[in-house]
């Protein structure tokens, strides 16, 4: 498995200097969480463009601090939703043999198995339905 340290090096990613950098990051197939951002397993039409060495920011945080970025090693490719209804981000297709992962500045790094997955952001029901803010 890689470690925190291991994927900072690899992506250029710095996490926060409380996380343990000789953590390793189990990469899962199933459903995640990321601070405000869900990985959901789905049976979807891979498709996509690649995802490139710098990444996909597939949340941006306030003044680019705090981004949400999609990074991969080996084949992996990301269809941003057509549509914008604010919950839905895209698609993710992760090829055998490849693994992706969502970067954070305050979670580190998830790990995501070959599959097809939704991104989608959460949202919570206060004085009316609003996304969540990481």
């Amino acid at each position: 498995m890689t470690t925190i340290e291991q994927a900072m090096a690899t992506f250029g990613v710095t996490v926060d200097a409380h996380l343990d950098r000789q953590a390793e990051i189990p990469v899962l197939s199933g459903l995640q969480f990321q601070g405000d951002v869900a990985v959901v397993p789905v049976d979807g039409k891979p498709g996509g463009s690649p995802i490139p060495e710098a990444g996909v920011p597939v949340v941006r945080g306030q003044a680019e601090a705090n981004t949400h970025l999609l990074v991969a090693t080996g084949k992996a490719y990301f269809a941003p939703a057509r549509w914008r209804d604010g919950i839905v981000l895209g698609l993710l297709t992760v090829a055998e043999g490849a693994t992706a992962y969502l970067a954070h500045p305050e979670h580190a790094f998830a790990g995501i198995a070959p599959g097809t997955y939704e991104l989608r952001r959460q949202r919570e029901q206060a004085d009316g339905s609003r996304l969540v803010a990481d």
